[in-house]
């Protein structure tokens, strides 16, 4: 991998650590908020924030800023008149905020860390654009599970990261665990992957970002649930890390933060999982 100038940020553990440029304390959600609706004015609202506001707005930031560039976005034609999951690498901000709408031919959803409704700035927008904050009580829960249920009795995709934090520009794939997996196993659907890459632009020291999609995957139905949720983890992740083998930029370097030695069994233990 070239590496050119860059910075140095340095964890002590993949799963949680996160490297967001936000200082957000406020992780709660609403108890008014409205995680899905089938109102016909709801549905006019979300279609001009999605199609007319975001989408060109998304499009023009990967482009320009980016020279994004997408690869084998022809994978989402075999699924027609259903609903899936999209999992992908968690990486940038901004632009992960608009993925959904740029890559999926479909109107997607996006599950997100609570904390997301309150950027400063965008957090509005993230609330607009149809964003399903993870639940943290059972009042959640419920508002939650049955936002799923009908958003995929729509036929809409739902858009997951896995990994759960961003870690600006990483150019690999962090462990993440098999939770989320249950719902693609449960409703027996289709599931695809999108990994961000990091790749020099020839002739010049910029960054382009070149995503990659994958996919579809399926529930392998002869296994237990459980079994099956793991082993399409497994499947999705083994993907992702190929894809991901293909940046050739390293903007950030991550390294494990030096510890003391009485902590070191416990950090190992993270960081191998």
């Amino acid at each position: 991998m070239k590496q050119l100038d860059k910075k140095t940020f340095y964890y002590t553990d993949k799963l949680n650590d996160e490297f967001s440029l936000n200082e957000i304390k406020d992780k709660t959600v609403s108890p008014k908020y409205v995680y899905y609706s089938r109102n016909p004015f709801a549905k006019i609202k979300h279609f001009f924030w999605n199609k007319i506001v975001a989408f060109p707005i998304a499009y023009l930031n990967a482009k320009i800023r980016f020279k994004w560039k997408l690869v084998n976005k022809k994978a989402f034609k075999s699924i027609k008149k259903t609903s899936y999951f999209i999992y992908g690498n968690h990486t940038q901000q901004f632009f992960d905020a608009g993925m959904a709408k740029i890559i999926s031919p479909h109107e997607a959803y996006v599950m997100v860390n609570p904390e997301n409704l309150h950027i400063k700035g965008i957090g509005w927008l993230v609330k607009r654009l149809g964003a399903l904050p993870v639940p943290s009580n059972i009042e959640e829960t419920k508002k939650f599970v049955k936002a799923v249920d009908e958003i995929v009795k729509d036929k809409k995709p739902i858009l997951i990261y896995p990994e759960a934090h961003i870690w600006p520009y990483y150019t690999k794939i962090r462990p993440f665990v098999a939770t989320s997996f249950r719902y693609p196993v449960k409703y027996n659907l289709p599931t695809f992957t999108f990994t961000n890459t990091y790749q020099k632009l020839k002739k010049s020291n910029k960054v382009q970002i070149v995503t990659y999609i994958d996919g579809p995957f399926y529930p392998n139905t002869n296994l237990p649930v459980k079994e099956q949720i793991q082993d399409l983890r497994d499947r999705i992740y083994n993907a992702m890390v190929e894809r991901s083998k293909n940046s050739n930029y390293e903007v950030i370097e991550y390294l494990p933060k030096i510890i003391k030695e009485e902590d070191q069994p416990e950090i190992n233990s993270n960081l191998n999982n």
